[in-house]
């Protein structure tokens, strides 16, 4: 009797040597590191911390005016394992913080883009089909997980298709702050980096209550030269999904 549960101590002994407890790593919402800060989540939920990559689309009321927006088209995926300490694949935090950078710069424009050669997507089929994405340094893929557009009412939309669980989100500005000043400021054209945000629930999502976009690269608009000009600037950025 003795012996077998000698046996059985050695035994757990072992297998909590050979399998150390990760520890607990709660998924911090980043800040611009100074001045005015996005208001937090309170007390909601985290769901997913996700890595969008698409185009800011913008027109020119005149020229040497600034551009308006008129929405944005990206394609997002769940990063959240990728968060420094939470997983196995976990980055660096370093490498976590400038995950966008390396997308906009390592991986293709996940967009069908118009025959014109504007730089605008397809508008009768702005999406191709999904799939996972490949981030070169980054062992594996990473999970596609739906559509960010802005729908028939300038509502900046999140279909999370990809959640497998009807997660939608129709949200509305609380607040925005500006990118840090050693942003990656984007790649052809190199015009900085779009403003970080807040987006709260319009009264109609499913799933969704908060939507922060951090962390962005890119996507700020060119000077205008002409009434009527329209741009498509490529951004990514981090958007992480909170829900109450």
């Amino acid at each position: 009797m003795q012996s077998k549960s000698l046996f059985a101590l050695l035994s757990a002994l072992a297998l909590s040597s050979a399998s150390p407890l990760r520890p607990a790593v709660t998924p911090t919402l980043p800040t611009t590191g100074s001045g005015t800060q996005l208001e937090g989540p309170g007390s909601a939920t985290l769901k997913h911390i996700l890595v969008g990559h698409g185009i800011q689309n913008y027109t020119c009321s005149a020229a040497a005016a600034t551009a308006a927006s008129i929405g944005a088209l990206a394609v997002v995926w769940d990063i959240t394992d990728l968060y420094p300490g939470t997983s196995p694949s976990s980055l660096s935090t370093d490498e976590f913080n400038t995950l966008t950078s390396r997308v906009l710069r390592t991986t293709a424009m996940p967009l069908n883009l118009a025959a014109d050669g504007s730089g605008g997507a397809d508008v009768a089929s702005p999406f191709p089909a999904p799939a996972d994405l490949k981030i070169e340094g980054i062992a594996g893929t990473v999970k596609f997980l739906g559509h960010h557009f802005f729908d028939e009412t300038n509502t900046p939309t999140f279909d999370l298709s990809g959640a497998n669980d009807g997660e939608l989100f129709k949200g509305k500005r609380d607040a925005g702050i500006p990118a840090p000043s050693d942003a990656d400021k984007g790649e052809d054209p190199a015009t900085g980096a779009v403003d970080w945000l807040r987006l709260s629930d319009k009264g109609t999502s499913v799933g969704i209550s908060l939507v922060y976009r951090v962390l962005t690269a890119g996507g700020n608009p060119e000077p205008c030269t002409d009434a009527g000009q329209n741009q498509s600037i490529p951004y990514t950025a981090q958007y992480w999904v909170y829900a109450n």
